[in-house]
């Protein structure tokens, strides 16, 4: 399986959709914690690195610096 890339503030889609029903979530910290932010509602939910990795389905956006 290949590792996929991610920056902060890219916009990914993870498998399962947020109750709001959006998928796309915005990166807004990196750590050990990953923060993503429903783009929907803007509901935040911090993860571990290691289930975020599991539970990411693929990068929308990719942030341009």
């Amino acid at each position: 399986m290949e590792e996929k890339e991610f920056v902060l503030n890219d916009v990914v889609e993870m498998k399962k959709p947020h109750p709001c029903g959006a998928n796309r979530w915005k990166i807004i910290r990196l750590g050990m914690d990953i923060r993503i932010k429903c783009e929907g509602c803007g509901h935040s939910v911090m993860l571990p690195r290691r289930e975020f990795s599991r539970k990411l389905k693929k990068v929308l956006e990719k942030h341009e610096e």
